[in-house]
């Protein structure tokens, strides 16, 4: 299965395909609209060279199997909205990182990443049979912490002056984990928000009241 680290995984509201090169355009797209993903990631979306150059290193670090690049398409239209991976794979030791996520601000608060989460963590889990899978965000990142914390992923300290980031300079990454025990618990938890996140929104009495 580890030669399988992206396969389609489909949900509700997105589905994640293995990168190809048919979601180029529609993920520059993307990337170049919206500049407010970039705050805490390289901004692959400031330039078409800048990108192409990513999209291209993600191809190959997928095709060669030393990550699992996914773009992340939105259900209902079929339109790429993001992108997002495996990667530090350690087979050896049953474990891997999900990272570099990112998705279009029009589907922030949707559900849509919650279910990427659960997809992937589930693939992780259930069927690579992880002992382990680990995140990590710059530790300023308080949107995207507080998301982990949120699945929840245990704290387990941050790393000084870990990377240098283009665009941003030196970072500190806060690092957090699932590992197998936690599972039934995080996957319930990510399945009660997924059904409040894609319930209908109540009708208010006024709109269901008989007109006089």
């Amino acid at each position: 299965m580890w030669d399988q680290l992206a396969t389609r995984l489909e949900g509700r509201i997105v589905v994640l395909e293995p990168l190809a090169a048919r979601h180029e355009e529609g993920l520059f797209v993307v990337a170049a609209q919206h500049p407010e993903i970039w705050t805490w990631l390289a901004p692959i979306g400031s330039s078409r060279e800048y990108f192409s150059a990513w999209f291209a290193a993600s191809l190959a670090e997928s095709g060669a199997g030393r990550e699992g690049v996914f773009a992340t398409i939105d259900r209902a239209s079929g339109e790429p909205i993001g992108s997002t991976r495996y990667l530090n794979v350690r087979e050896a030791h049953r474990g891997v990182e999900i990272g570099w996520t990112w998705v279009s601000p029009a589907m922030w608060r949707t559900g849509a990443n919650v279910e990427a989460k659960l997809l992937m963590m589930e693939h992780a889990f259930e069927r690579l049979r992880c002992m382990r899978v680990e995140f990590k965000t710059d530790a300023r990142n308080e949107r995207s912490r507080a998301a982990l914390a949120a699945l929840p992923a245990r704290f387990e300290g941050i790393l000084r002056k870990h990377m240098l980031m283009p665009g941003i300079g030196v970072r500190d990454s806060a690092y957090y984990s699932v590992i197998e025990e936690e599972w039934p618990q995080v996957r319930a938890n990510l399945e009660r928000r997924l059904a409040v996140a894609s319930a209908p929104a109540p009708t208010s009495p006024a709109a269901t009241s008989p007109s006089k």
